[in-house]
Order: structure tokens, then C-alpha cells, then sequence
């Protein structure tokens, strides 16, 4: 059987207590204290995130995350060339990363030299002929929506 929240504060109390001199008020602070943390250990533990990811701010400014070559995950702290995967640990997508930090939907969530690399590498292939029919569709509905 397990022990409920306010057992487990009251025994660390209580050992606390026998191993120095406390005052009732401090005993009472104590135990206030002791069953809050325990609390919100609880709650973060069941969300699925630490306590300090919970409450924690940006690791950085937001603006300033996305680096020449690399980006820092704003949960975390950690440089990376590509953010997306990393997500996963902290159980977001890169549309909910997105939104909590104010990026834009269609920023891109990697270096700044990789993206340049692959546009590079996509300039060079050319257009692929399926995109270039894609985009003159769109062209044309534009025209006749206007």
C-alpha cells in the first residue's frame, strides 16, 4: 500500500525534526513546504516533464536561438543542426515548439548554414516538373479568384 503525500512529508518532517531543535512553527513550515514540493514532483511527474521544465524560462531569447550553425532548444539549452527530432523528448511537435516561443509556422527549426545548403542543393536540381505544374495551377486560380 502506498503512502499518501501528507505521510510521506509528515516522515521527512519528523526526521528532520529528531536530528535538530524545531519550533512548532517551523515544524508546521516545514511540513507545508515539504508537502508542496512533493505536490508538484507529483504533478510533473504525471505530465510527463521535470518540475523545472514546467516552470522554467527560455533557455535564451527566442530570436537569437536560431544560429549561423546551430540551433538551441529553448526547453532545454542544447545546440543542435536540426531541432525536429529532438522535440520528441520533451514531448512537443515543432508546431506546438512553434507557438509557445512566437516563431513563425513556416520557420525553418535548423541551422542557418544547413537551410542555406539545402536550398543550394535545391536551386541546383531545378524545379522539379510536378512543383513547377503545382505552382502555375495555383498561379492561374489566383488570376481568376481576382
Amino acid at each position: 500500500m502506498s503512502k499518501t503525500l501528507v505521510e510521506l512529508a509528515a516522515e521527512i518532517v519528523q526526521s528532520q525534526a529528531s536530528g535538530s531543535k524545531m519550533s512548532g512553527d517551523e515544524i508546521k513550515n516545514a511540513l507545508q513546504n515539504t508537502y508542496q514540493t512533493l505536490k508538484c514532483l507529483q504533478d510533473a511527474e504525471s505530465c510527463g516533464c521535470s518540475a523545472e521544465e514546467k516552470d522554467a524560462a527560455p533557455a535564451m531569447d527566442p530570436k537569437r536561438s536560431i544560429r549561423k550553425n546551430d540551433i538551441v532548444c529553448l526547453e532545454c539549452g542544447q545546440a543542435f543542426k536540426m531541432l525536429t527530432k529532438h522535440l520528441k523528448s520533451h514531448n512537443m511537435t515543432a508546431r506546438e515548439y512553434r507557438k509557445k516561443y512566437g516563431f513563425a509556422s513556416r520557420q525553418s527549426l535548423c541551422a542557418k548554414a544547413l537551410s542555406d545548403e539545402r536550398s543550394a542543393a535545391s536551386k541546383e536540381r531545378g524545379i522539379h516538373p510536378n512543383l513547377r505544374k503545382s505552382i502555375a495551377e495555383r498561379a492561374g486560380k489566383k488570376k481568376k479568384s481576382a
